[in-house]
């Protein structure tokens, strides 16, 4: 796990560099290539579905056997620090601690000095709804919600799939979720071409979103934060979320804070109630998008030493 611990080192000092050579932005590139070689709008829709799934295996076998070769060369260097330097720099292109928390600060100071406009703006940035109408409160829920999600499939997922399978793993499983950022939506284009992708992240995602669920637990404890609502809140509304596994991040920070996450969001103009999480003990305000982040952090932190702990007794990854 020294690997991991250096990818995280490397995140939170470093960060993502803002370069289109970026791996994830190259992944996009190589999903919307493929999307214009195999998406016909005249297809029947069993013809998307399979055209979609034929994209899906292209770009898991790519990415997959690029960063397996990036790898394999690195055991060329002459030392054994060569090819763990340079897993641990593919692996912090997987992982986003930083961005998140840039993110949340960035929103936190503009909330903070009264300035909703570019904070609107801002958050619009990491979310999906329509932020041009959203009051501190509902900027505030955006963020937080953005921050447990992708602790989940941006943080500890990639962690997860390197703690069983190495670097190539992770990178197989940025791609998939990569996959379905971009195609993975239940509108006219996507519904059928995008749906393997989407069912995809679902499963890959199974196993992460509850480990992160009660890393979050964990990390109310340790923050001092509402541990027992945190876990009770979990059990009672995580199934709510209309994703499988988004609830399981979303439901304990908002039980930990005393907060309530869901509600009507809009997007492009049309409007939807997703179900609510957690109790409205505390109405939403900025200071909860840092205490977010320091769970964020804290779970991360968590998972890399239970992580460590484990393989050092079962070593089943590398």
């Amino acid at each position: 796990m020294l690997t991991a611990i250096l990818a995280f080192f490397v995140d939170s000092v470093i960060g993502d560099p803002h370069t289109k050579f970026h791996p994830v932005a190259l992944m996009g590139r190589l999903i919307a290539f493929l999307e214009r070689l195999l998406y016909r709008e005249n297809d029947s829709d069993g013809r998307k579905f399979t055209v979609g799934a034929v994209l899906v295996l292209l770009v898991l076998f790519i990415s997959y056997m690029v960063a397996a070769s990036i790898l394999s060369l690195s055991y060329r260097i002459p030392t054994v620090w060569g090819s763990i330097l340079v897993g641990a720099g593919m692996l912090s292109f997987t992982i986003s601690p930083k961005s998140l928390a840039q993110a949340g600060r960035g929103i936190y100071a503009l909330l903070i000095a009264g300035k909703l406009a570019e904070a609107r703006e801002k958050v619009g940035w990491i979310v999906g709804r329509d932020t041009k109408d959203l009051d501190a409160a509902g900027i505030s829920r955006a963020t937080i919600e953005t921050i447990a999600e992708n602790t989940s499939d941006g943080i500890i997922a990639p962690l997860f799939f390197f703690a069983i399978g190495g670097v190539p793993l992770a990178v197989l499983y940025r791609a998939a979720n990569t996959m379905d950022s971009m195609i993975g939506y239940k509108n006219d284009r996507y519904r059928c071409f995008g749906c393997a992708a989407a069912h995809l992240d679902d499963v890959l995602n199974l196993i992460p979103a509850r480990m992160t669920g009660l890393l979050f637990v964990l990390s109310a404890w340790i923050l001092g934060f509402d541990y027992r609502h945190a876990f009770r809140i979990m059990g009672r509304d995580a199934a709510k979320h209309p994703s499988p596994n988004g609830g399981y991040a979303e439901a304990p920070v908002a039980g930990a804070l005393h907060i309530r996450l869901g509600g009507v969001n809009s997007y492009f103009g049309k409007k939807t109630f997703r179900a609510y999480m957690g109790d409205a003990i505390e109405k939403i305000a900025p200071r909860h998008i840092m205490e977010a982040t320091r769970m964020m952090y804290t779970a991360t932190v968590l998972f890399l030493i239970f992580a460590y702990i484990i393989l050092k007794a079962v070593p089943i990854g590398q």
